[in-house]
């Protein structure tokens, strides 16, 4: 099990911390240690790095120190390039922060407390799937980590019932349904964190008329969960960060993460979700080899 509030540490004593460097410190990977940050802390592990940033150069200007030195010291380009950014955190510009009357953000250092308590079951399983495609409708929408994502709703709503409908003839391959289909883009690491999200199926090829994407072949957990909507889905995802991957030897891997949801009646479902992962015995196996 991650180490999570020695991270923290060595985060807060190196604001400049190379993350694949501290990945590799902490035996994981870097994708790993990114996704778990942002599922148990609600924040992606570049913002929370960059807030403190924020949180602590407004001290050091309300101290004395120079906006260039203070742009210079938390690792910005240009002064310019600070004050933007700190603008949009504190709500004012960083020379207004050493007035009396400055009201000022706050980013405080992350402490958790993680309990595994393994009180009640998972449902899992383990799958070793070939490649496949994902055929449907797909939109870049905003990270949202609280509440409903509203790009999303909009996306879904805006989707002809027909062409959805159509779309499931071409099911052919687990996992089976409609999906609902989020993967990263290659700008987790910067401020402005974006997903690609899918309205698709799972099919062994393209779908006639519609996008597709192949996802290669490789190894998933699918957890299977029923319940009230949406508490059982965000608690599949809180309990895959804070119980599963904790106690199995799997990295969470890159790649799509799907998520089918059937409704009972109005207000409960049963729902499956499917996480890529690797095994850390075939990635301490690959990295000697590599």
């Amino acid at each position: 099990m991650l180490e999570w509030n020695q991270i923290i540490q060595e985060i807060e004593e190196d604001l400049d911390v190379d993350i694949e460097k501290l990945a590799r410190r902490t035996l994981t990977t870097e994708y790993h240690l990114r996704k778990m940050f942002s599922t148990l802390a609600g924040i992606t592990l570049t913002r929370y790095i960059r807030n403190r940033r924020l949180t602590l150069a407004a001290a050091e200007l309300r101290a004395g120190m120079t906006v260039l030195d203070a742009a210079v010291k938390y690792g910005y380009g240009s002064s310019e390039a600070f004050s933007r950014s700190f603008a949009k955190f504190h709500g004012i510009n960083p020379s207004m922060a050493r007035t009396d009357s400055a009201t000022l953000s706050s980013q405080p250092q992350l402490r958790f407390n993680i309990s595994v308590k393994g009180a009640s079951k998972m449902r899992f399983r383990i799958v070793e799937k070939k490649s496949f495609y994902l055929s449907g409708f797909s939109t870049t929408v905003n990270l949202v980590f609280e509440g409903d994502n509203q790009q999303i709703s909009d996306f879904e709503k805006s989707l002809d019932p027909q062409r959805t409908g159509a779309l499931l003839e071409y099911n052919d391959v687990e996992p089976t349904g409609q999906l609902g289909v989020s993967t990263e883009l290659e700008n987790q690491r910067e401020e402005g964190s974006e997903l690609e999200y899918w309205h698709a199926v799972a099919t062994s090829e393209p779908a006639d008329g519609y996008e597709s994407t192949k996802v290669p072949a490789g190894t998933w957990v699918v957890f299977d969960s029923e319940g009230t909507f949406p508490d059982t889905i965000q608690q599949m995802w809180a309990d895959a960060a804070t119980e599963w991957f904790p106690a199995n030897p799997y990295l969470w891997a890159p790649g799509p993460q799907l998520l089918h949801v059937e409704f009972e009646d109005g207000s409960t479902a049963r729902a499956q979700l499917w996480i890529p992962v690797i095994s850390q015995q075939n990635r301490q196996q690959s990295e000697k080899n590599g």
